[in-house]
């Protein structure tokens, strides 16, 4: 049965961690929805590890409602959060409001993701008024890295996790139902998530958040051009997808694929319809 932003509410007043994990299409989503998964994302990371782009920046709306659409198929019981791409919700509440109204519509997510602080609580207030439900994006936000130094740990510094702290209060009083916390101290997380009220999802952020969060992709072994600090392996499946597509472009040559109990056969003689006539 798919939870709703109540449940996570009674999680983290009970205590019990919030397991989210990202998803771009409908296989993987259907896999991590068996495996019990609390929450998805389908985060613009997917412009990084499946269009092949340098960052976050160039992804599209379409882009999001398409893989967005496909996670909601592939997994219609759990709850699916989609990330606004960059320029969707920066351009004023108008834009802000329909684009988030387009993804709500038809991806049938069950919420949005925005990064930013004080200066995007208007926006968070007016998609919350409009029947959206929000998540935050605090600390480390893909969409404005350059502006921040690089993808570096935010809020090492007094006056920093003091902007922090505010901004999490604010984006909460905005109507926020959960923030993500990225790449922030563990010290400064945990005073945070006990701070707020509402649940917290942290990535590089330590264990005293209220939830964890991964892209998939890292978490698998899947994405070898980088691994951030935070990531743990659980598995490598690069090196054995390798292996195994190395064996079938062997066997392809050798011709020793398909072997017979691979392929089809009956009894018909087909052998008059080639027969060259007298």
């Amino acid at each position: 049965m798919r939870k709703n932003i109540q449940d996570f509410q009674g999680m983290k007043e009970a205590g019990i961690k919030i397991s989210m994990l990202t998803a771009y299409d409908a296989s993987m989503s259907s896999l991590l929805s068996e495996c019990g998964t609390d929450m998805l994302l389908v985060g613009d990371s997917l412009g990084m590890v499946v269009l092949g782009y340098d960052s976050t920046v160039p992804v599209t709306m379409e882009q999001m409602v398409h893989h967005a659409s496909a996670v909601r198929r592939g997994a219609p019981d759990i709850f699916v959060v989609g990330d606004m791409p960059f320029g969707s919700y920066q351009t004023g509440i108008r834009d802000a409001i329909n684009n988030g109204l387009k993804f709500i519509k038809e991806s049938d997510c069950d919420a949005v993701k925005l990064e930013g602080g004080q200066e995007v609580c208007e926006v968070v207030s007016a998609l919350v008024r409009s029947g959206i439900s929000v998540m935050g994006h605090l600390g480390l936000t893909p969409q404005t890295a350059s502006q921040l130094g690089g993808y570096k740990v935010q809020g090492k510094e007094l006056p920093a996790a003091e902007k922090m702290v505010a901004d999490a209060r604010a984006l909460q009083d905005a109507g926020v139902f959960a923030i993500v916390l990225e790449c922030v101290p563990e010290e400064l997380s945990t005073l945070i998530s006990k701070d707020l009220k509402i649940p917290t999802i942290g990535i590089g952020a330590g264990a005293g958040c209220d939830g964890q969060v991964l892209v998939i992709n890292d978490m698998l072994g899947m994405f070898e051009k980088f691994t951030p600090k935070f990531v743990k392996h659980y598995a490598k499946l690069a090196p054995l997808m390798k292996q195994g597509v190395q064996e079938y472009l062997a066997e392809v040559k050798s011709g020793t694929f398909p072997a017979a109990e691979q392929g089809f056969s009956c009894a018909t003689d087909y052998s008059s319809i080639f027969r060259e006539e007298e």
